[in-house]
């Protein structure tokens, strides 16, 4: 927190600070003995009407009082990870939208409304890298309008946590009664080190065959949902064969794109699993992407899934952002 020459707490943020990462203590439990404190760090999003407005990393949004503010200070941004790639939120948002390609997409501005029959939610969601060219809410009309000519709920795909991210475009479809359904991360590392690891029995192909797609967890999988899968620079699935007549005991897909390889749909037979499947595909994976020039990886994993975000952190990746699909106010919601 910051202090004043005589020790005492100082509030040294104003409304002049919105946009900025903010670190602020405030006054949560006045009828305590000598008061409760709360700590906030995020970005400061709005500052009306006595109301501060602060997203967090994670994209939680805490609404403050001004009155029960007793210091605040403008803070740097995070520093990036050691010992791992450098990347920018653009240049990687970027990279992970090339790699799930949509069947169909739209600029508006530099916003990219993307749709492929509903499969997934990050191929049927609005990308909202830049200025959609219009006032927000004409934006989002628009937005509404595109996807429901295509019978699609419309979604935005929003980023918090990094230099650069949607903080404010996540607070303002707070705002407007836009609601956040599911958060993942990105994680970011270096490629070498999962290449090192055992790639035995592993089978690589250019497309998503019979077998790989009887382990794949979206069952019925459809011609969309194909051309989705097989998007991007340079696609490969990979297979661990299982027994005779069965579905593959591990699968997974890397889609490498110059300096970056990115690793999805990396799934096990249950029966099979705690026996090193998962790290011997990306191996595989990443040993083939080493020898198409990249030298850094990334992947993504939902907040709430602990057996993957333990792995991907001993493999040594480490979250570069977070992101947040937020659905459309329902029909004659304010």
């Amino acid at each position: 927190m910051e202090f004043s020459a005589t020790g005492r707490l100082v509030v040294r943020i104003t409304t002049a600070d919105v946009g900025k990462r903010v670190s602020v203590r405030r006054l949560s439990d006045v009828g305590a003995t000598g008061g409760k404190f709360t700590d906030t760090v995020g970005v400061l999003t709005s500052w009306d009407a006595g109301v501060l407005v602060i997203t967090r990393k994670g994209g939680e949004v805490v609404r403050i009082d001004e009155s029960s503010l007793v210091a605040g200070k403008v803070v740097p941004a995070a520093p990036a990870r050691r010992g791992g790639p450098a990347a920018s939120y653009g240049e990687l948002a970027r990279v992970c939208a090339r790699a799930w390609r949509p069947v169909e997409s739209e600029r508006l501005g530099t916003w990219e409304l993307r749709a492929a029959a509903g499969f997934t939610r990050r191929a049927n969601s609005v990308l909202p890298l830049g200025d959609p060219g219009v006032p927000l809410d004409e934006a989002l009309d628009a937005v509404r309008r595109w996807y429901g000519a295509r019978g699609l709920p419309a979604y935005v795909q929003a980023a918090t946590g990094a230099e650069g991210t949607d903080e404010p475009l996540c607070a303002e479809l707070e705002r407007r009664g836009w609601v956040r359904e599911v958060t993942a991360e990105v994680w970011i590392g270096a490629l070498a080190p999962v290449a090192d690891r055992e790639a035995r029995g592993v089978v690589l192909t250019r497309e998503a065959d019979d077998a790989w797609l009887a382990r794949y967890r979206r069952k019925g999988v459809s011609e969309v949902a194909l051309q989705v899968l097989g998007g991007g620079p340079s696609v490969w699935f990979a297979s661990v064969p299982g027994d005779e007549g069965a579905a593959p005991a591990a699968i997974g897909r890397c889609v490498v794109d110059g300096r970056w390889a990115g690793f999805a749909a990396v799934e096990v037979d249950p029966s099979q699993r705690r026996r090193g499947l998962a790290t011997t595909v990306m191996a595989a994976l990443a040993r083939r992407a080493l020898d198409e020039g990249a030298s850094a990886a990334w992947l993504q994993v939902e907040e709430d899934n602990a057996g993957a975000r333990a792995l991907y952190a001993g493999m040594g990746f480490g979250a570069h952002h977070a992101y947040h699909h937020y659905r459309e106010p329902a029909a004659g919601a304010p």
